[in-house]
């Protein structure tokens, strides 16, 4: 009985880890429909554009100080 008892939990626990997994994984999807058609990838098409062109500078005082800030 215990035993019954104990799978019970667990299976109620692991089904309402993975209904929430498939909630946010929804919620995830939505969300970048929705940006896709609101046709906010203007910034994403700049960037690929300067990269095609080798325009696109990094800046690498930044990409070093964010590196550095991981770390510490």
């Amino acid at each position: 009985m215990i035993s019954k008892l104990n799978n019970n939990a667990l299976s109620g626990a692991y089904s309402n880890n993975t209904n929430e997994a498939k909630q946010a994984k929804s919620a995830t999807r939505k969300a970048e429909a929705s940006i896709s058609s609101q046709g906010d990838t203007s910034k994403i098409d700049r960037i690929k554009s300067d990269i095609a062109s080798g325009q696109y500078k990094v800046n690498l005082e930044a990409l070093s100080q964010k590196i550095a800030d991981e770390l510490l």
